[in-house]
């Protein structure tokens, strides 16, 4: 067994069990580090607290995410692919492995991790709560110890190889993943394939709406941002006329209007038009209907035949309440008002 001191991090002591394959990875920020780890007391009978093995499922933390135990990223970036590796960690490196130990327990369990946490920092919630209901953790953090850690190496994955959540990514890396979404969903909806092109369209309007929440209102970057996500949502909506889920295009266009009023939302009123109508709500269907003609007098011809369209609907209504959406035209639309951004 060769026994090596990590360099540059005092208080961790490795022992190789089983040599890896391969050279050295590289970790660059966001690699997924995908592992099976043992988590055993500095005692005679190496008395073991966690098994990932008996939870059915490896652990995973991501480089650089500023995971809870940081000494974990420190000590699997020392591994090769394969590698089993014996850790003792100084209980400096280990006092708040209680709290990340209860959180995998209970996503074991199907549970949510920070159930019953407060929002503060781990030691806070650790101080506060005095338990985290396994006696076995409390009497850690009681008497915060040393602690052993048993590592296996499975996988290695590089940022680019996975889905990545929009909270591992960087500013930038949100802003350039946008277009290749917006891409995407229109090539979906070519396809007539709009559910999935509205999960596209969403996403790209999650990742903007996470970098507009770091800039402050009123400044450039923040109306900026603001622009980019108009014609996002309006594309979601009309995926979402197209899958006849009308209040939800009622309730997207409806927020989209409330901030972004004008010339540029002709389209949301539009669209939320046709969402009223839909749903039989004559008045705020005509009241919309309206304000398009009024934002685009190009457009009066079109509004005039959709309101005609409308009474003609209501009139129909009255003796045949059961007569279906199908039915209404409504899947005939302007093609101009339709259009993709």
């Amino acid at each position: 067994m060769e026994e090596t001191y990590l360099l540059n991090h005092p208080g961790v002591k490795k022992s190789i069990l089983a040599g890896g394959t391969g050279p050295m990875p590289h970790f660059p920020p966001g690699t997924k580090l995908v592992f099976h780890f043992q988590t055993l007391l500095d005692n005679f009978e190496r008395t073991v607290i966690d098994d990932s093995r008996l939870a059915g499922r490896p652990a995973e933390i991501f480089v650089g995410k500023m995971f809870k135990m940081e000494v974990w990223e420190t000590l699997l970036t020392s591994m090769r692919i394969g590698e089993v590796a014996e850790f003792w960690c100084d209980a400096v490196h280990t006092g708040l492995y209680p709290i990340v130990s209860k959180g995998m327990r209970l996503i074991a369990q199907g549970k949510d991790p920070l159930e019953g946490q407060r929002h503060m920092c781990g030691m806070g919630n650790m101080f506060h709560y005095h338990s985290t209901g396994f006696p076995e953790l409390d009497e850690l953090m009681r008497t915060p110890q040393p602690l052993i850690f048993i590592m296996e190496l499975l996988q290695v994955r590089d940022p680019m190889s996975y889905h990545r959540e929009s909270w591992m990514m960087e500013k930038d890396e949100k802003l350039q993943t946008v277009p290749t979404l917006h891409m995407q969903g229109n090539a979906l909806v070519k396809q007539r394939r709009f559910s999935e092109a509205a999960s596209k369209y969403k996403e790209a309007v999650l990742l903007l709406k996470t970098v507009q929440s770091k800039e402050m209102p009123g400044d450039i970057d923040y109306i900026n941002l603001g622009r980019m996500i108009v014609p996002l949502e309006l594309n979601y909506c009309q995926c979402m006329l197209e899958l006849e889920e009308y209040y939800e295009v009622i309730e997207h266009t409806t927020e989209l209007l409330e901030k972004h009023k004008g010339k540029n939302c002709v389209k949301g009123y539009y669209k939320r038009a046709k969402a009223h109508a839909a749903v039989w709500n004559e008045k705020e269907a005509r009241r919309d209907f309206n304000m398009v003609a009024q934002l685009d007098v190009t457009l009066a011809r079109l509004i005039h035949r959709e309101l005609n369209a409308l009474s003609e609907r209501m009139r129909e209504k009255s003796p045949c309440v059961e007569f279906t959406c199908f039915n209404l035209g409504l899947h005939s639309p302007s093609r101009a008002m339709n259009k993709l951004y």
